[in-house]
């Protein structure tokens, strides 16, 4: 409670508590809370919020980086002031990496690396990077965590979860919003980050997935040279992505990169369902040949195959506008509750997709997007996805980044043709066929342990009984269960067929 007051103190005389005061969808007791924060504090005209922050300390700064891809709980205007957020700090004294390295391989570092710069080529609250050159003479970066920080880290959630729990129990908005949820996903990134282990594998399962994509590199993980507190990795020689000016003396085209970054993108998000959800203009460099190449690992983002047929179906009918089928997909995802009406929720959509159907994005206002977006969730009674806001979140940061290379690109029209060919994968005759087939044969897989349970539970004429039938099929079976095993063969049997069926009519279909 003593850290929570001092915290909502700071947020309060940089007036990063003014939104919460205001909004009367925020039950009473937490405005009431707010306004006691500020008593007696100069609070800034416009607020701070990046500011405020970064003075709470290193944790604040990473939970911070969490809510800005949160519009929907915080706000749009604090959700692109938290965006601000850089997560730079002094650097640790080389002596103390020194030891880190040395502690977190257990070995001299004599033995792994040929030199190191002492010079740190970035510090955050988590962890610092130098350059290095190995025995066997790669360049390379190691990532190495700060002395303690996990401690530190350990303390600032248990609270943050605490005061989650306590807004969600207030109930209404808040409970919509699912703080618990924001923080359990907040949770997931730290661990993921407080283990460079972790952060080393999601860059591999990332390098896996993006060789279909030959614009896009992600470089190397130095397995030999990773533990939990220490990761290595090739050194990227590149042009940070932002200077377009720099891109175009070094002969790259800044359309062709804007594309290969929305594709890539794309790839990630719609076809693999794990993507770099932290894609800005620091983590993106252009190597000599024209591929762009990632770094930073910590923030990833994940969607299943089936929320993310959605997702593509949504995009593809808003690219088009067919509405309806947007609509209809957000019923059948259960995104919005059933009580709703499905013609008032197409309508609703139509008033935010049609403003921005065939503009470019420079002529396409974002804020007001989300706020259409926003307006809908709360109107209908939609629950935060977080998995989707990562999602959302990162696009609009690709969007951002495209748009510094291309001040003309059509998200829109540059993703159509992506999502419609993935669609046409995904819900296509071949798909079909292979899923009916996967469901026959694991029916017919499941059939021999079936048919012995029924066995057991339904003993013929004069037979002993089994030590212990099911209850629920005693209950069904009594007397004489010959009729049950036969009905239950004979409904499996047809489950099987049907898949059988539903192949062999795709295979005609292909024909």
């Amino acid at each position: 409670m003593a850290r929570l007051l001092r915290w909502g103190r700071t947020l309060a005389r940089h007036g990063a508590l003014m939104g919460i005061e205001r909004d009367v969808l925020v039950p009473a007791k937490v405005r009431r809370l707010a306004r006691l924060a500020r008593f007696g504090a100069r609070v800034p005209a416009a607020p701070n919020y990046a500011l405020a922050f970064e003075k709470l300390g290193p944790a604040a700064i990473k939970l911070g980086q969490a809510l800005a891809t949160r519009p929907d709980l915080v706000g749009a205007e604090a959700a692109a002031d938290l965006a601000r957020l850089q997560d730079n700090l002094p650097p640790l004294p080389f002596a103390q990496i020194r030891a880190a390295i040395e502690a977190g391989l257990g070995k001299p570092i004599e033995q792994v690396f040929a030199s190191i710069d002492p010079v740190a080529v970035g510090a955050a609250s988590i962890a610092q990077v130098h350059r290095a050159v190995t025995t066997e003479g790669r360049h390379v970066a190691i990532k190495v965590l700060r002395p303690g920080v996990e401690e530190v880290m350990a303390s600032a959630i248990e609270t943050y979860e605490w005061a989650a729990a306590h807004a969600e129990a207030q109930g209404g908005e808040l409970k919509r919003l699912r703080p618990r949820q924001v923080i359990a996903t907040f949770r997931q990134w730290t661990m993921r980050e407080l283990d460079l282990r972790r952060e080393a594998a999601s860059a591999s399962e990332l390098a896996d997935g993006m060789k279909a994509e030959p614009g896009f590199f992600v470089p190397d993980i130095d397995w030999s040279r990773t533990s939990r507190r220490v990761m290595t990795l090739d050194w990227i020689d590149g042009i940070r992505i932002g200077d377009r000016e720099a891109l175009i003396a070094a002969g790259h085209d800044p359309k062709q990169l804007a594309a290969t970054l929305v594709r890539g993108f794309l790839r990630q998000a719609i076809i693999d369902g794990f993507f770099h959800a932290d894609l800005h203009q620091g983590n993106l460099f252009v190597l000599p040949d024209g591929r762009i190449a990632t770094i930073d690992f910590g923030i990833m983002g994940r969607v299943n195959r089936q929320a993310r047929l959605w997702l593509a179906e949504i995009l593809h009918g808003l690219v088009t506008g067919n509405y309806r089928r947007v609509a209809e997909i957000h019923f059948d995802a259960q995104y919005v509750p059933g009580h709703h009406n499905i013609d008032e929720f197409t309508t609703a959509l139509r008033a935010v997709g049609e403003p921005i159907r065939g503009l470019a994005l420079k002529d396409i206002s974002i804020g007001h997007m989300l706020d259409g977006l926003f307006a809908i969730t709360r109107d209908f009674e939609m629950p935060t996805q977080p998995h989707l806001l990562l999602l959302q979140k990162t696009m609009v940061m690709v969007e951002g980044v495209a748009l510094t290379l291309d001040p003309d690109i059509n998200m829109w029209d540059t993703s159509g043709p992506f999502v419609k060919e993935w669609l046409r994968t995904e819900l296509g005759p071949e798909v079909m066929l292979a899923d009916g087939l996967r469901a026959g044969v694991k029916s017919l897989l499941r059939l021999p342990d079936l048919l012995r349970r029924i066995d057991n539970a339904f003993p013929a004429p004069g037979a002993a009984p089994p030590p212990a039938p099911l209850p629920e099929i005693r209950i069904i079976g009594q007397g004489d269960g010959r009729w049950f095993r036969t009905l239950a063969t004979a409904l499996i049997g047809a489950i099987a067929g049907a898949a059988i069926v539903s192949g062999a009519t795709s295979l005609h279909w292909l024909g």
